[in-house]
């Protein structure tokens, strides 16, 4: 759904990020199908099968804690848009991202496809360029998320970022 209030930088970013998670199982299908990557050990599959869950569990609770969460960056005036501070915004300001991230990382591995970390390199530049913008934008547009931002000082990944 395209939102008139979108911001026109989103417009571009989100279809992208769309593409990019469409790509790693793509090419791991080509990649498997020409057997062009070694595979990886059942260990390794087990634990990524446990992150690619833990990044879907930390996305899903962003998106059930933050009734603002919305696939398009945009201030939702119209619904009295407010900071969001409980639930996983406690420790990071974008967990969904951060659980997309988590998930797109480790995707290749279960998928047993080295060749799927090329979209996963495209996209997890993306997150970091949109995260960004996101911020920018909620600093300036959004009242009381420049005091929140001071209070939870990582973005995406705690710790780092």
């Amino acid at each position: 759904m395209q939102h008139e209030d979108a911001k026109q930088w989103d417009k571009l970013l989100a279809p992208l990020v769309g593409l990019g998670g469409g790509l790693i199982p793509l090419i791991a299908g080509f990649d498997e199908l020409f057997d062009w990557s070694p595979g990886f050990s059942l260990p390794l599959k087990i634990i990524s099968l446990v992150v690619i869950l833990a990044g879907y569990t930390l996305a899903s609770y962003a998106l059930i804690e933050n009734r603002f969460f919305s696939g398009m960056v945009r201030i939702q005036s119209d619904r009295d848009h407010k900071v969001v501070s409980s639930g996983p915004y406690r420790w990071i300001r974008h967990p969904g991202y951060a659980g997309a991230l988590l998930t797109y990382l480790v995707t290749p591995v279960f998928l047993d496809s080295l060749w799927a970390y090329l979209p996963v390199v495209f996209l997890t530049i993306l997150l970091v360029i949109r995260t960004s913008l996101e911020d920018r934008t909620l600093q300036n547009e959004l009242k009381g998320y420049k005091d929140y931002a001071k209070q939870v000082q990582y973005r995406l990944l705690p710790g780092i970022w």
